[in-house]
């Protein structure tokens, strides 16, 4: 019976819908073009500067965790073994879910990388010299650190937990998945709710990419209704996280535009006779506090302004 019952759901997999099809390798090329501006942004400026390490340790944490849920879930198990009876074509197409939230994980986990690589440990490294905040409020190498420690102890436990539990008890593996689905959502929950405060600390953006949280924050509604499509309710723990990331998501692009607006603004704003613009948003209200500041300049000054494009 259970034979029959597991040919009968690979005959499934070989009847595949046209506009699903379409939707889910839409939703991988998009997932890889809309984390590119990210990528790009940092190496572009050579500092992760803006971006918050709790952001990355809960969203690395969160993309693991939702990478082993749906690996682990019994119809992502039972696609699986369907490739042995199944087409190339056949398999890849009834495997795009499990692709979609492997791609998100290794572009997530490559800004987790990105952000440890170009970790502005010497202020000096920055031409422009930002600081997060005053009183050092600047993330110090010691939580770069922690972050990097946490994250490669979370994906080890998960590997570690994940193989005993197929070789000693592999009925609880459905248990494990949906853990890791709670897991994952809670982490998304309060993932980018670092990133939101440290975005309105410092108003501006920072290493951060406009663009990619164009394209990302509708687009995790798209996958969040191309997974529940193919999982139905019953895959709550895969697709639900995507809904709450969108939103969060939605919240910080609000605010990332909201600050690149008024910064382009005073940008283009004449100042006032005897004032002059410090380079973080603020005037210089007196002729002392004015030429104090300049024997600190540096001969060679781009602009009077920082201007932080995307």
């Amino acid at each position: 019976m259970e034979t029959l019952a597991q040919e009968d759901l690979c005959e499934d997999l070989r009847d595949i819908n046209v506009v699903n099809l379409i939707v889910s390798i839409s939703i991988v090329i998009g997932m890889l073009i809309s984390y590119l501006p990210q990528h790009v942004r940092i190496i572009k400026r050579g500092t992760s500067e803006g971006i918050s390490p709790y952001f990355i340790l809960l969203g690395t944490t969160s993309a693991t965790s939702a990478f082993g849920n749906i690996l682990l879930l019994p119809q992502s198990r039972r696609d699986v073994a369907c490739c042995k009876e199944l087409e190339t074509f056949h398999c890849v197409a009834g495997l795009l879910g499990i692709t979609q939230l492997g791609i998100q994980w290794i572009c997530f986990t490559f800004i987790f990388v990105l952000f440890l690589v170009f970790f502005r440990y010497n202020p000096e490294n920055d031409p422009d010299n930002e600081e997060l905040g005053e009183g050092g409020d600047s993330p110090r190498w010691q939580t770069a650190l922690l972050v990097a420690v946490l994250t490669l102890l979370h994906g080890l436990a998960v590997i570690v937990i994940t193989g005993i539990l197929t070789t000693v008890a592999p009925e609880e593996l459905g248990i494990w998945a949906n853990t890791l689905g709670i897991m994952a959502a809670l982490l998304a929950a309060v993932q980018y709710l670092p990133q939101i405060w440290m975005t309105y600390h410092i108003k501006h953006v920072g290493s951060l990419s406009i663009p990619m949280m164009c394209m990302q924050t509708p687009g995790g509604f798209i996958f969040a209704g191309s997974l529940f499509a193919r999982l139905g309710w019953a895959g709550w723990s895969s697709w639900g996280i995507f809904v709450l990331t969108a939103s969060m998501q939605g919240i910080l692009l609000a605010m990332a535009i909201y600050y690149e607006t008024v910064a382009h603004n005073q940008a283009g704003k004449p100042l006032h006779r005897g004032h002059r613009s410090t380079g973080n948003n603020t005037i210089a209200e007196n002729p002392d506090e004015e030429r104090q500041e300049n024997e600190a300049d540096p001969l060679l000054r781009n602009g009077s302004s920082r201007n932080y494009t995307t």
